[in-house]
This record gives C-alpha cells, structure tokens and sequence, in this order.
C-alpha cells in the first residue's frame, strides 16, 4: 500500500490526448494531482543482460504431453535503425505469416507441425539486442524431424519469386492501411523515444522496402542465421522425447 501511495512522488509523465490544450489540462489537474514541490528520482530498474549465444545448448522443461514446443532464439547485434525495411521485408518472407517459407514449408508442405513461424526481431529499446526467434509445434514423435526441417531453413533460404513479390507487396498494402490515431500516436511517440528515433520509421520502410532484391534478403539472412548458434527451449514429456536426440542439438 505504501508503495502505492508514494508514486506521485517520482518523476512522472502526464499524458492526455483530447480538446483540451496543454493549458487547460493542467490548469485543472492541479486540484486532483496533488504532488511534492521536489519529487524524487525514480529507482534505477534491474538491468538484465542479453548473453551471447556462443554455443548450442538445450533448455528443457518436463510436460506431460503428446504434444512438443521447441523454440529457438539467439541473441544478435545492438539496436540498427537503418535495416528497418530489410527485416520487416525478411520477416514477411521467411516466417512471419501462412504465406511465409517457414509456414509452407514445415507445415503445408512436410506436415511437420501444428504451427510454426521464424521471425527477427528488432528490440523495444535502443540498447537492447536484436533476437532471432523460430518455433515448431509439433507431435513428439516428429521431434527430430522438424528440428531437422527447421535448422535446414536457418541454414538456407530458398528462394520463391511468387512468395518475395508477395511479400513485398503485402508489406506495402499493410502499412499504407494503418492508421495511427487518437492516444496512439502517444504511445507510438514514446516508442520511438525508446529506440532514439524522431521520425516515424514506417515512412522509411514503405519507401526503401520495394527496391530490395531476394539477394538483399538472402545475405541477411547468412549473416544473422545461418551457421548460428541457438539456444533450444523445449517443453515435452520426458518420456516421448529422448536425451540422445536433445543432444544432438546441443548440450
């Protein structure tokens, strides 16, 4: 409770998004936000480190299932604003939907998974680490198989001239149909402050994106996944997947 009522005595921010002007607003939040004439610094918040991901390891979780969830992720460069369009562009390509290689490919065409999705992701601050994520969800009898399917993406990206166009023109149609509006261009604005960007991002990703070739997201995708290592999470039972076949992905 104290905890609680000792808030308004940090250093905050008031948002507001209405009729109202600045002014006014304040004018009347003086009677009802009653605040110190000093307030106090905010408590320096727990840093946690991204670790490198210098060599392949398992993580596993015991869960009685028939059913198995592995996930892979490595931790990547700092913050870049300039391959912005280059990963939004991969992501829609790669795994980032039904139409993407990873989808196609593990579960439309091998019938390896329940779902399954890669994709890259930027951080929400700009000291931060990029990631790379993909998952498999999958029987436990296909364990090793779709490791398997998986890695060999990661390893090599093939190529499709039907799925890239799509991609690049589905990016496209997707930003020029959003809209950001009302109290969400506050956020948006905070969220670019985070990274330490002072334009809206999109702009540049709806105008660079078309002019990239597959080469361009090929050799992306050789430097940040192919020949990496990974950390695998995995939930499964114990007694359906097997420590000789984790081992085979890492310690």
């Amino acid at each position: 409770m104290n905890v609680l009522h000792d808030l308004f005595n940090f250093k905050h921010k008031i948002l507001h998004y209405g009729p109202k002007s600045a002014n006014e607003v304040a004018s009347s939040l003086t009677l009802i936000h009653k605040v110190p004439n000093s307030l106090k610094e905010m408590p320096k918040s727990k840093t946690f480190t991204q670790i490198a991901t210098d060599k392949n390891k398992v993580l596993f979780a015991h869960y009685d299932m028939v059913q198995a969830e592995i996930f892979w992720i490595r931790n990547s460069d700092p913050y870049n604003v300039s391959i912005t369009p280059t990963v939004n562009l991969f992501n829609n390509y790669f795994g980032g939907g039904m139409g993407s290689i990873v989808f196609q490919t593990i579960r439309e065409s091998k019938a390896l998974a329940y779902s399954t999705y890669s994709y890259f992701s930027l951080p929400g601050k700009k000291e931060d680490k990029d990631m790379i994520m993909a998952y498999v969800g999958t029987q436990a009898d296909k364990f090793n198989e779709s490791t398997t399917a998986m890695n060999e993406l990661l390893t090599t990206l093939p190529k499709s001239d039907q799925l890239f166009e799509t991609a690049k023109s589905g990016l496209k149609k997707s930003i020029a149909a959003e809209r950001i509006t009302q109290d969400g261009i506050i956020f948006a604005y905070l969220r670019s402050q985070k990274l330490g960007n002072n334009t809206d991002i999109r702009k540049n990703v709806y105008e660079q994106a078309p002019k990239l070739t597959f080469a361009d997201i090929n050799n992306f995708h050789d430097k940040e996944m192919k020949d990496k290592n990974y950390t695998y999470c995995l939930v499964a039972s114990q007694d359906k997947v097997s420590e000789a076949d984790m081992q085979k992905l890492g310690k």
